[in-house]
């Protein structure tokens, strides 16, 4: 893979305090990009944009819950500001509250909607005026496998990654004729911080699909590179994928 592919792109990214955020973060930046790292946790954004810093790259951060339309507004500001535009969105931020149906709180339920499908939208909508008049960019959101096949235990964050794919597939139709691309991708069970509390039965789902489909377990520094090409310049006809 062409190392220089994202060379001077400008990528804001949700939830990049840790997991598939961080490493999303680190990677691009490695490979020239200037990144703009959002999360609730302003201690950690300092610690991973520090660490991009020391090895050469760009990060800017700011504290942001997605659930807050406001302050998705000010994530993009941030990242105009910093930066001076917005080549592409990865939407990552995600949350679990994990239960069977009969034992699942509207709270809980709420909650997960809340941040990886509503987040998802507040972000996109505050980008999108930027994008289109700019004719072009890319949202990339992060779905799962469970949002395509479900998982016991987990009908809020399964109902919450379908919808995301649903999202995925409405904008990209609704803003193609713009020149922006927006994609999902929906990868199985990857060892984050979020995944490790989750409980055994739910995680045996994950492996009884791993092993249908002979998958490995994943982690966010072994991931393959599908969320790079979907941003790479020489990819602009990619669209509505998971």
């Amino acid at each position: 893979m062409d190392m220089k592919t994202l060379k001077d792109k400008v990528i804001v990214i949700t939830g990049a305090s840790s997991g598939i955020g961080e490493a999303m973060a680190r990677e691009y930046a490695a490979q020239g990009a200037r990144v703009v790292l959002g999360a609730r946790s302003v201690q950690k954004l300092q610690l991973v944009a520090g660490g991009i810093r020391t090895h050469g790259g760009q990060a800017a951060y700011c504290g942001v819950d997605v659930t807050k339309p406001e302050e998705c507004r000010e994530l993009i500001e941030t990242a105009v500001r910093e930066f001076g535009r917005i080549d592409v969105l990865v939407n990552n931020a995600g949350v679990t509250r994990d239960g069977l149906l009969v034992r699942m709180s509207d709270e809980d339920f709420s909650r997960v909607i809340d941040v990886n499908l509503k987040g998802a939208f507040h972000t996109a909508r505050a980008l999108t005026r930027a994008f289109m008049r700019q004719r072009g960019g890319r949202i990339v959101n992060m779905a799962s496998v469970v949002g395509l096949m479900g998982n016991a235990g987990q009908a809020n964050y399964a109902a919450s990654k379908a919808g995301l794919i649903g999202l995925t597939k409405s904008l990209a139709r609704e803003l193609a004729p713009r020149g922006v691309t927006v994609n999902a991708i929906a990868p199985g069970f990857v060892e984050t911080d979020m995944t490790a509390v989750l409980s055994e039965s739910v995680v045996e789902g994950y492996e009884k699909r791993r092993r249908v489909l002979r998958h490995r377990r994943g982690h966010p520094r072994r991931r393959r590179h599908g969320d790079v090409v979907m941003l790479r310049r020489d990819s602009p006809f990619v669209t509505s994928k998971n």
